[in-house]
C-alpha cells in the first residue's frame, strides 16, 4: 500500500481468535505512557511492510506475519523473543506454499501457527497454512477462485473440534466473498456467500456463546457502507444483519471484526464516518443486546477523515477499557495508539502515542496484543529506520 487512504469500494491491500474470543486479558496497569521501537524491518530476508499484529505466548514471545519481504519477496512468518530477537520462521517462496500474508496468525496450544495469504496457493487465489515452531510449513488449503472464495484477508477462528473458520474478501456464489470451514485434514466448505446482505469481509468471523458466527462487511447492505452479520448455526449458518452502516454518525465500512464482553456486548470499529454531514476519522461502536434485536451505540467519533480509523479488532480487558490503533489520523497523519476507557458508562478517549511517520513508524494496520504486565504491542506498515515498518511497543 502506498496510499494512506485507499478506496473501501476497491480491494483494500492490507487488509483474528479463540472460540469465545472476547480478546480479555488481566487488568492493564497504569504507569506512565512510554513508547519504543523494537525491530526494524529491512524488506529482506526478514521481511517487511506487515499489515496486521501479533499474538503473544505466555513468555512474552510475538508471532506474527510480515506481507513482504523474506526470501523469495513473498512474506514471512516470524518471532520476536521476549529478548527482542527477530526470528524468522518462514519465508513464503510466492507458489503453491502461498505469498502476501495481510492477517495475523491463530496460535495453537501445540506452539503451532495457523493463518492465511491473500494470494499464492495452487491457483493464486490464497491458502489457508500451519507452520510448526521449527518452521515446517503446510498448505491446508488452496483457495480456487470461484465458489470456494478467494483472497482470504482476515484471521481465523477455531471451534472446540479444531476446525477453522474464516472469510474471503471475494469469491463465491456472488463473487462479494465467503465465510469458510476448514478441518485439520483440509476439507473446506462455504458456509455462507455474501451477496445482498453485505459483501466483501476484510475481517474474520468471530463465535457468540451460542456457536453462532458473527462478522464484519466493508460494503454492500442498505446504504452500501458495511454491515454486522451473524450467521446462525442452527438456521443453517443463515444470515441476518444486526446493523447497517450508513456512513453518518455510526461511521462505515469496517475492516476490524468483533469482539464480545462477558455479558454479550459487542464492540467493533469502523475505518470512516462518524460526525454528522462530513466525512470523519470512523467510529468505535457498541452493540447491545435488547431481546431479539441489537441496540447500536457510538461510543466514540475518531478525528480524522477519510479510512483512517482502526482496521483490527479491538483488544478488551477485564476492566472494561479498549486498545487499537489507527491508520493515519492523529496530529501528523501517521496514526495513533488510544485507549477508551469505560467509566460507568461513559467512555473517555485517550491517545496513547501518536506517531510522526518517522523512526517510529508510519500507519499501523495493527490490532495490539498485550502481555501480563499490561505492555501493548503492534506493527506499523510503513517507516521505522528502513521505511519498511517497525514492531513498537507502548507501556499504557
Amino acid at each position: 500500500m502506498t496510499d494512506k487512504q485507499p478506496s473501501h469500494r476497491t480491494k483494500p491491500l492490507l487488509v483474528f481468535a479463540i472460540a469465545f474470543a472476547f480478546a480479555a486479558l488481566a487488568s492493564i496497569p497504569s504507569h506512565a505512557q512510554t513508547f519504543s521501537v523494537l525491530y526494524n524491518f529491512t524488506n529482506g530476508n526478514d521481511g517487511g511492510n506487515p499489515a496486521a499484529g501479533f499474538v503473544v505466548d505466555k513468555l512474552g514471545n510475538l508471532y506474527g506475519t510480515a506481507s513482504a519481504g523474506g526470501a523469495s519477496g513473498a512474506g514471512t512468518v516470524f518471532e520476536i523473543t521476549a529478548a527482542g530477537k527477530m526470528v524468522v520462521l518462514y519465508s513464503f517462496k510466492g507458489g503453491t506454499d502461498g505469498a502476501t500474508p495481510l492477517a495475523g496468525l491463530y496460535r495453537g496450544l501445540s506452539g503451532n501457527l495457523f493463518g492465511t495469504t491473500s494470494a499464492g496457493g495452487a491457483t493464486g487465489n490464497g491458502t489457508v497454512f500451519e507452520v510448526t515452531p521449527k518452521g515446517v510449513e503446510k498448505v491446508l488449503y488452496s483457495f480456487k477462485g470461484g465458489a470456494d472464495g478467494s483472497d482470504p484477508q482476515g484471521v481465523l477462528t477455531m471451534d472446540k473440534a479444531g476446525n477453522f473458520y474464516g472469510t474471503t474478501f471475494a469469491g463465491g456464489a456472488s463473487g462479494a466473498g465467503t465465510v469458510f470451514k476448514i478441518t485439520r485434514s483440509g476439507q473446506e466448505t462455504v458456509l455462507h456467500s455474501f451477496g445482498s446482505l453485505g459483501t466483501n469481509p476484510v475481517a474474520g468471523v468471530t463465535f457468540d456463546k451460542s456457536g453462532n458466527l458473527w462478522g464484519s462487511t466493508s460494503t454492500g447492505g442498505a446504504d452500501g457502507n458495511g454491515t454486522v452479520f451473524e450467521l446462525t448455526a442452527s438456521a443453517g449458518w443463515t444470515e441476518t444483519t444486526a446493523h447497517d452502516f450508513a456512513l453518518g454518525t455510526d461511521g462505515g465500512v469496517p475492516y476490524s471484526g468483533l469482539i464480545f464482553d462477558k455479558a454479550g456486548n459487542i464492540y467493533g470499529a469502523t475505518t470512516e464516518g462518524g460526525i454528522s454531514g462530513s466525512n470523519g476519522g470512523g467510529t468505535i461502536f457498541e452493540l447491545t443486546p435488547n431481546g431479539s434485536s441489537w441496540t447500536f451505540n457510538s461510543l466514540h467519533t475518531l478525528p480524522g477523515s477519510g479510512i483512517s480509523g482502526s482496521f483490527r479488532n479491538l483488544l478488551l480487558d477485564a476492566s472494561g477499557n479498549l486498545y487499537a490503533t489507527t491508520h493515519c489520523d492523529g496530529a501528523n497523519s501517521a496514526g495513533t495508539v488510544y485507549k477508551l476507557t469505560n467509566s460507568g458508562g461513559t467512555w473517555k478517549y485517550t491517545e496513547l502515542y501518536t506517531f510522526t511517520g518517522g523512526t517510529d513508524g508510519l500507519y499501523s494496520f495493527s490490532n495490539l496484543a498485550a502481555d501480563k504486565a499490561g505492555n501493548l504491542y503492534g506493527t506499523t506498515r510503513f517507516g521505522g529506520a528502513n521505511g519498511d515498518g517497525v514492531v513498537f511497543k507502548v507501556t499504557p
